[in-house]
């Protein structure tokens, strides 16, 4: 009696265009792998990451402008990345429907610990806002968590913040933090993506502060500075996703930590630098230049002259990331934008009303809630859905 072993295998992510070295396990393959040395696009790959849509945008049956359209997408609807595809991503949207989809990774959000999760992440006003003004408590502001970003991540196998910026800036950000490493220094995020209630908030209660207070309403209002270079009072660059507040590290400790089959390094003890003021500081006292420069070029601040306050740590700060493309805003040491991608920003609509408090993370391995099915590699350990059905005829 003769046992015939078919394989069936149908897959649900198409087009990818992956070349044609298959490997079909059943078990977890050997842990450590660096892919940041083997891909170098990020420390970890995208798949698995948490995505958003930055703004409405529509969710294709297939990775092409004319393909059916599976719904539309709205501003801050959240998402698991499975895989990337030139200038689309597939992605899964879970719950009851168990709906996936394609869209254009150019006007979304990417969580920035899932793929960069060697940076040291403290989004202060998640659990008690540092912001002050001339030294003074901002009423309603200080002290308060003004938004709610930590939440236990599955990738990352602990509680993180949660860190949205648009796709093109994650990259630049990567290479800010690629040279700090290699210096034994890393990135300090205190905030990214700001929703724009959040920022309209702070503009509010800074204004009564002013309004208030005269001390801070003649340091906020000495010339050449207004309340516009400390808060802007419009959609500023955090709604876009374009932007970042940071300051410095020196690395004091480290380890390698996994999820699913690779390596990343995690900072587990460092040193804050020292730099001009506290972060937050919204006064001229945390000026990173003399005089205002255009926060809309992106040479003019080349020419301009440094604050006296500005401190070595500062200073480095701003090579290792003016070096990566940013570009410093004149009012803050720790603002620097990605004006590269703030045209299209603009251009897309991003207005940031919506919070991000729900992170879709999971391990680069998994099947992402597709229980007892095993994965197929392509390449480099990239995966991507599958159902394998093992059937025996007598």
């Amino acid at each position: 009696m003769a046992t015939v072993l078919v394989l069936v295998i149908t897959i649900f992510i198409c087009h990818t265009g992956y070349p044609l070295e298959v490997h079909v396990s059943n078990n977890a393959a050997p842990v450590g792998i660096n892919y940041s040395q083997q891909d170098g696009r990020f420390e970890l790959p995208i798949n698995g990451a948490t995505g958003w849509a930055a703004t409405a945008m529509p969710l294709r049956s297939d990775p092409r402008q004319d393909a059916n359209i599976v719904l539309s997408l709205v501003p801050g609807q959240g998402f698991t990345i499975l895989t990337e595809y030139g200038d689309w991503w597939n992605v899964w949207l879970g719950g009851s429907g168990d709906i996936s989809g394609w869209v254009l990774h150019r006007g979304c959000f990417i969580n920035l610990p899932d793929v960069i999760p060697s940076i040291v992440y403290d989004i202060t006003n998640a659990y008690a806002s540092v912001k002050r003004s001339n030294g003074y408590k901002i009423p309603n502001i200080t002290g308060y968590a003004l938004y709610d970003t930590l939440a236990f991540n599955h990738r990352l196998g602990r509680y993180e913040f949660i860190v949205p910026v648009l796709y093109a800036t994650s990259k630049r950000i990567l290479e800010a933090q690629q040279v700090a490493l290699a210096d034994g220094n890393t990135l300090i995020i205190y905030e990214a993506f700001r929703p724009r209630a959040t920022q309209q908030s702070v503009v509010n209660n800074l204004q009564r502060l002013m309004d208030s207070n005269a001390a801070v309403r003649r340091a906020i209002n000495t010339p050449p500075w207004s309340l516009g270079w400390f808060i802007s009072t419009g959609i500023s660059n955090h709604q876009r996703g374009v932007a970042i507040d940071a300051g410095l590290g020196r690395v004091v400790a480290q380890e390698t930590r996994t999820s699913g089959l690779y390596a990343y390094t995690h900072i587990t003890a460092f040193e804050r630098h020292t730099m001009p003021t506290v972060m937050h500081e919204l006064s001229p006292l945390a000026a990173t230049f003399t005089q205002p420069v255009s926060s809309s070029s992106a040479d003019a601040w080349r020419t301009a002259t440094l604050a006296r306050s500005m401190t070595e740590g500062a200073i480095l700060l701003q090579r290792y990331l003016t070096d990566a493309a940013f570009t410093p805003l004149a009012s803050e040491w720790w603002h620097f934008n990605d004006l590269e991608s703030v045209r299209f920003a603009n251009d897309s609509g991003i207005r940031g009303e919506f919070f991000t408090s729900t992170v879709y993370s999971k391990p680069p391995i998994c099947n992402l809630g597709r229980s007892n099915k095993p994965i197929i590699f392509f390449n480099h350990c990239d995966y991507i859905f599958t159902d394998i059905y093992f059937h025996h005829r007598l």
